[in-house]
């Protein structure tokens, strides 16, 4: 391998493949090495008896014009679908009764999820002032927002985003824009009026401004099309047993040993991306790393189910109008939420039926994931039944689980962000970029990726 400008990419989620891509775009050679038989990650997607199903993200949000780049660069510009005009609606549950998120300010006035005594503590976030400790993102919400908003918007945002609890995820890591919009304006209404110039600056939008996508054949197609143009430059069920560094003046030279078809073989190269989970991160490194090994296997993963059914559409008593609803903890559900899949994008059910996913588990209840089939189906149709008017059994049922689903930025997590900085420095050359570090989303993911690339490209030390 060519080691002057080489680059090695552990894992082929959307993470590595997206520094995999830009680093092959700027003349280097890239080896990706992934363990799974086919590239995506958790983006995967299935299709069985005419339905489509998503086995992680269900739809992303176009956060960074990166990712318009690179549909076009690849050539799935055509297959590039943005959701329903309906899908902007989202409902939330409360006293058994589904109510629209307001997305307006006379919606906001006129919604049943807060009380007058509530809107009023809302407004009243202009006259908050400064915490000077690390806060969980519940405590921060209900300092400047009020208990209420924190019970019925950001109580089951965090469920449907992190499958996560506000009372232990950090403000400051989980949701750093949140947190800077104190930080830097003192504010949270004064950040959002005056950051949305910066944002447009930065081509980037808003979490609640920006178009949700997929494509026709599910979420799988980008991750599948930047593997087709990497081509060769991918080893599929290739596992990674350790990575040895040796020092090499100011940097390192790094030997990644992996197992392929049985057979041990290694790579060389002065750059390696770790794009990977933290708990298999870690395996890797504990070798030459234990503290920060150590470090890695700390980060939480919840548990999370997804309940994919399929009904005839008159089984549905309701218009399904939105994206579809989150559930409040207070609301003492089973559940956390569930997603219309098939109101948001075509094809993705049968003619005359439609399909629903529905997530159990997570920080809320993990104990749920350990349920069996059945149970976990009786459970979720009950909760649609009782929430959406939905009769009888569903035509269609498939029961994805993920053990480890996805990372918790905890409170004390600038700690696990300051040893990451210190791995890189120790051992320069090596990089982490993966959804425990700078975001979850799609959009975190491959804005992230870009920037390591970038980052990659312009260390001149490296080459």
């Amino acid at each position: 391998m060519n080691t002057k400008k080489s680059a090695i990419i552990i894992g082929a989620g959307i993470s590595g493949l997206t520094v995999a891509y830009f680093l092959k775009k700027n003349n280097f050679d890239v080896t990706v090495l992934e363990a799974d038989s086919e590239v995506g990650g958790t983006m995967k997607t299935e299709f069985v008896d005419g339905y489509l199903i998503e086995t992680g993200p269900n739809s992303a949000l176009e956060t960074t014009s990166v990712i318009k780049e690179i549909v076009n660069d690849v050539g799935i510009a055509d297959e590039m679908l943005y959701a329903n005009e309906t899908a902007s609606k989202r409902y939330i549950l409360k006293d058994g009764v589904l109510n629209a998120m307001p997305m307006s300010p006379p919606a906001f006035f006129k919604t049943k999820l807060l009380s007058a005594k509530g809107k009023l503590r809302v407004a009243g976030e202009l006259f908050q002032g400064k915490a000077y400790a690390e806060e969980s993102i519940a405590q921060f919400v209900e300092r400047r927002l009020g208990r209420e908003f924190l019970d019925y918007f950001i109580n089951p945002f965090v469920a449907g985003v992190f499958a996560g609890n506000p009372e232990t995820l950090s403000v400051r890591s989980a949701f750093p824009k949140l947190y800077a919009l104190e930080e830097k304006y003192g504010g949270l209404i004064k950040g959002m009026l005056r950051g949305r110039k910066e944002r447009k600056q930065r081509a980037e939008k808003a979490k609640d401004s920006a178009k949700m996508f997929s494509f026709k054949n599910g979420m799988q197609t980008l991750p599948k099309a930047i593997a087709k143009f990497l081509g060769d430059d991918i080893f599929l069920n290739a596992k990674v047993e350790h990575v040895i560094p040796m020092r090499d003046g100011e940097r390192c030279m790094f030997t990644v040993s992996f197992t392929q078809d049985c057979k041990q073989q290694q790579l060389q190269s002065h750059t390696v991306v770790f794009a990977i989970p933290a708990y298999h991160l870690a395996a890797i490194i504990r070798q030459i790393d234990p503290e920060m090994s150590k470090t890695l296997l700390s980060i939480y993963y919840p548990p999370v189910a997804e309940v994919f059914f399929g009904f005839k559409r008159d089984q549905i008593k309701r218009e399904l109008d939105g994206f579809g609803f989150l559930i409040p903890e207070k609301e003492k559900r089973k559940i956390l939420g569930t997603i219309w899949s098939s109101a948001l994008f075509p094809n993705r059910a049968p003619n005359g039926y439609e399909a629903l996913t529905t997530f159990v588990g997570g920080s809320r209840q993990p104990t749920m994931c350990e349920l069996n089939d059945n149970e976990l189906q009786n459970i979720v149709l009950n909760e649609l039944n009782s929430i959406m008017r939905v009769e009888g059994k569903p035509h269609f049922i498939k029961i994805n689980r993920w053990q480890k689903a996805i990372p918790q930025y905890e409170l004390g997590y600038y700690k696990v962000e300051q040893a990451m900085d210190k791995f890189e420095q120790n051992f320069r050359g090596a990089f982490l970029c993966a959804n425990f570090r700078g975001g979850i989303s799609v959009g975190d993911c491959v804005k992230n990726g870009e920037a390591m690339a970038r980052r990659i490209v312009e260390n001149k030390f490296l080459f």
